[in-house]
């Protein structure tokens, strides 16, 4: 007998997860995966991008006689989802639906989360220079009770100039002036021009920051695209100070000027963002967390605050 095309029969696996308790135990929440990294396509509006996401995934164990759940099928769902369509508004209530239907005879609910990096090509402020600005971005969908909803939360970058240092600033400049020019009666224009370009006219400068914006939106129900790049300049409009990527001398000189110009308490631009989000219908509610990391202090000044709508988040920390 030639023992190459022997076939030796395959014992029948053991399928613990599957078998059913003696007695009923507790339900769980959540139970699923985390840390599952996989490639994607993101469709950002009109646009569809690649992106390498960091997922969560779970169900609720809502039979108490249930050993456990079949995690190799939430795998493979996510594995199928990004392999045949991009990452949508509508296609993550479509994988809600698909993961809760895996486990039909064990779950009521459904939870998935996606976190990455959203990259955007974005222009100097005035040169032909060109660089990327990254954004961490997450979109979570949760099926609880047969009710969907829909987050997406994005974090953006941008420069605070505090006021208050900017008016001390300019007194000891007022103070300086009068101190070099005060006995002079009459001083020509060319005089003082001259005098405003020395480090010694212009002897001090107030502190500004580099700060982050974390908003958390709830989409509308009837949303069918995730509008990440949208949020995300919605937001830079309203702070009008976004951090650069490639710049030359006359970018850095029209930064300077921006932020003369929007001189922000965490405070301040708390108010800029609450305005222009209370304007667009496309989220129903939202959190936002403001964060100056302060150059002046060992402490940050931070900011939060909600749409304050019934029922809607908190504004915890």
């Amino acid at each position: 007998m030639n023992m190459n095309t022997v076939k030796l029969a395959t014992p029948d696996m053991p399928d613990i997860a599957n078998r059913t308790l003696q007695s009923a135990q507790a339900k769980l929440d959540w139970v699923g995966m985390s840390n599952v990294h996989q490639p994607l396509r993101v469709k950002d509006g009109d646009q569809s991008k690649e992106v390498q996401a960091s997922i969560q995934v779970y169900v609720n164990l809502a039979d108490p006689l249930a050993k456990g759940i079949h995690m190799s099928r939430l795998y493979l769902i996510l594995d199928e989802h990004a392999a045949t369509r991009p990452l949508t508004a509508a296609g993550l209530k479509m994988l809600l639906s698909s993961v809760l239907e895996s486990h039909h005879d064990l779950s009521t609910n459904a939870f998935v989360q996606f976190e990455f990096d959203h990259f955007v090509r974005r222009p100097a402020l005035l040169s032909d220079n060109v660089g990327w600005a990254s954004y961490p971005v997450m979109v979570k969908g949760t099926l609880i009770e047969g009710e969907v909803a829909l987050e997406l939360s994005v974090g953006v970058q941008y420069s605070s100039t505090c006021p208050c240092s900017a008016a001390l600033a300019r007194q000891l400049i007022q103070e300086q002036f009068e101190s070099d020019f005060g006995r002079h009666g009459e001083v020509k224009i060319s005089d003082v021009k001259d005098w405003l370009g020395t480090e010694e006219g212009v002897l001090a400068t107030p502190h500004s920051q580099r700060s982050t914006a974390k908003i958390l939106v709830r989409l509308d129900a009837s949303q069918e695209d995730l509008p990440i790049t949208d949020l995300i300049n919605h937001v830079e409009g309203a702070l009008k100070t976004p951090v650069q990527s490639a710049v030359k001398r006359e970018d850095e000189q029209e930064f300077a000027r921006l932020n003369g110009k929007n001189l922000m308490f965490v405070e301040d631009a708390g108010r800029r963002l609450k305005q222009a989000l209370g304007e667009d219908e496309r989220w129903s509610d939202y959190w936002v967390r403001i964060e100056h990391h302060e150059s002046l202090h060992a402490h940050d000044a931070v900011g939060i605050f909600t749409k304050g709508t019934e029922d809607g988040y908190l504004p915890i920390p």
